[in-house]
């Protein structure tokens, strides 16, 4: 039987349907989990701000997880005793799938060609494929073996062909989900997104669901050429990878929530959730979703969550995305504190002992180690 799960990567769900009859599998489970994906895992992850090393917004990392839960599903309802995935033995992914399965169902066979067949690299799967009647998808010039995608409602990426050479600049051409900044409109783009408990819920005041809300979003980033990055990346089995990604709508969502949480998130809060980002980013890069310290993690930073409402206003424009406002009705913000004005709510000669305070440990430094030296 196979699976293919519909993430919104567009048009691969139904060739996979043609191709899975085509090789006589009678068991075909195509599915429709975008709702699902975008509720359950983006959502979450983009609550916690996530990037990993500083700049990958785990489009693929967090994709998986959702595959690997549902793969172990139906080989529950169907009684297989074992489940199968395309990752190579070089990536990632294969720790991502695998991790998920045997964390769900401790006791189930996982095949994978790449790491038990003699498939050594692309060029020899493509071989492979022609010689047994399967379809796969060709570069754009003949004799170079085509780029390694993943796509879904997030993002999508491009691995290899001229992409190995950390040096050599993406082709125009590559690109599916972005106009190029310099061919974006020359006239910005002003949004208002809605946030309830740190997640997104209308734009420009119309309720969307989940994976509406991401369609959306990465309709007005494409269109305003937002969301490319170019990134060599520390895969979890020890090498460098290059990768080049789009992920629009995830971009704009990133910058909005951070400027949603700078009126909601007291100091305390921000600040150990911005250190608690890199080892949670760092969980889902290397496949650790489904672990007790992951959901930990979570449970911390959906606590923060809980007054993070309010709207924030964007202007997009030729690849940058402008925060110009936000606004809530919890918000910390308050102008009689903060104006260079007279005000009666902050005595600034108060400033004066805290200063003194905060300065005692650097003066009995100074006087111990400088001033003792004359």
């Amino acid at each position: 039987m196979t699976f293919t799960a519909d993430l919104g990567q567009g048009e691969e769900v139904e060739p996979a349907r043609k191709k899975a009859e085509a090789l006589g599998i009678k068991d075909i489970y195509i599915e429709d989990v975008r709702e699902e994906f975008v509720r359950d895992y983006v959502f979450p992850m983009f609550r916690s701000n996530a990037l990993y090393e500083g700049v990958y917004l785990l489009g693929t990392s967090i994709a998986r997880p959702l595959i690997a839960k549902r793969q172990i599903e139906i080989a529950q309802e169907t009684g297989a005793d074992a489940v199968c995935h395309g990752a190579t033995g070089k990536g990632n992914d294969q720790v991502r799938f695998e991790l998920g399965y045997y964390a769900l169902k401790p006791d189930i066979r996982v095949i994978a060609p790449w790491r038990e067949w003699e498939l050594n690299s692309r060029t020899s799967l493509i071989q492979y494929a022609e010689a047994n009647g399967i379809e796969v998808p060709a570069s754009k010039k003949s004799g170079e073996a085509p780029y390694s995608m993943d796509a879904n409602l997030l993002h999508i990426s491009y691995e290899g062909n001229i992409l190995e050479d950390p040096w050599a600049a993406p082709e125009e051409d590559m690109f599916t989900r972005s106009v190029s900044p310099e061919n974006a409109p020359d006239v910005p783009t002003s949004v208002e997104i809605e946030f309830e408990q740190g997640d997104p819920v209308a734009i420009d005041g119309v309720y969307l669901s989940p994976a509406a809300m991401l369609t959306k979003l990465n309709e007005l980033g494409g269109a305003n050429g937002i969301g490319r990055s170019d990134i060599v990346e520390s895969r979890f089995i020890g090498m460098k990878s290059r990768g080049v990604y789009e992920t629009p709508g995830g971009t704009i969502l990133l910058q909005a929530r951070r400027a949603m949480e700078s009126i909601c998130l007291d100091r305390g809060q921000m600040h150990l959730k911005d250190e608690l980002m890199p080892k949670y980013a760092e969980l889902l890069y290397n496949g650790f979703w489904w672990s007790p310290e992951r959901e930990m993690l979570q449970a911390a930073i959906d606590d923060t969550q809980k007054f993070v409402s309010g709207v924030v206003r964007l202007k997009l424009y030729k690849g940058n995305v402008m925060v110009t406002g936000r606004k809530s009705k919890y918000s910390l913000y308050d102008e009689e504190v903060v104006t260079f004005e007279e005000d009666s709510v902050y005595d600034q000669k108060d400033a004066q002992g805290f200063i003194k305070l905060q300065a005692l440990r650097l003066r009995t430094l100074a006087q111990s180690r400088y001033l003792s030296k004359d």
